[in-house]
């Protein structure tokens, strides 16, 4: 009965400490959060992930996910966000090996792949699904980092949850009506283009966390 009960104090006493301790980490607002919008560049070239309202001509017909060099462009936003079945919390610091989903902000779908070939390089298809941030399983993502937090400033990697392929660019150019726009795909062989970094944003300070919804306002700092 008294290990018992001293299961009972302790646990709470871990989670605690554990939240502290997480909270230290990002103290400097050098971690992602849940909540954050933000632009991510592939590292290797150079590109930031982007989506608009134009839909692959082959494979699935999904909203279509690529590349862009411009830096200003809207569309290359995105709202980290918890899964449909684990909430993420507004402000929560995103762990290394959590799932997310990536929710494109000006059309409301998320960052998806499937089995579909990619129209270029024929890899796995990347697109955008789904309506208001809701789609479904496909559309998370497994966030590959060193140590225990996302930092701000670090290169990592995006596993498909489900199919287990990493999200790459390789360089292959689009022609109309998206000309120089790079494919965007999943690769199963981890490699130098497979590495992401966040660039613009608004990012969340892990001291504002609470419930958020995808249709809430944000309350933000750069």
């Amino acid at each position: 009965m008294d290990s018992f009960v001293f299961l009972r104090v302790q646990l709470p006493l871990t989670v605690l400490l554990s939240c502290v301790f997480t909270l230290t980490l990002c103290s400097e607002m050098n971690c992602v959060t849940c909540g954050s919008v933000v632009k991510l560049i592939n590292v290797k070239h150079n590109v930031r992930l982007h989506s608009h309202d134009v839909r692959y001509g082959s494979g699935s017909g999904q909203q279509s996910v690529t590349g862009v060099t411009t830096v200003e462009d809207s569309n290359s936003y995105w709202s980290v966000r918890g899964t449909s079945d684990h909430s993420c919390h507004r402000g929560t610091p995103v762990r290394c090996g959590q799932n997310i989903r990536l929710t494109h902000v000006n059309t409301g779908r998320n960052l998806h792949s499937h089995y579909f070939t990619s129209p270029l390089s024929s890899n796995q298809e990347v697109s955008a699904f789904g309506e208001n941030g809701e789609g479904d399983h496909l559309d998370e993502w497994t966030v590959l980092c060193v140590g225990s937090i996302w930092q701000r400033d670090e290169s990592v990697r995006f596993q498909h949850t489900a199919t287990e392929a990493l999200l790459s660019v390789t360089g292959e150019q689009f022609g109309r009506p998206i000309h120089g726009q790079r494919e965007v795909h999943g690769m199963m062989v981890s490699s130098s283009h497979s590495y992401w970094r966040t660039m613009e944003g608004i990012f969340i300070k892990p001291s504002e966390a609470g419930s958020r919804d995808f249709h809430s306002p944000l309350h933000s700092e750069f």
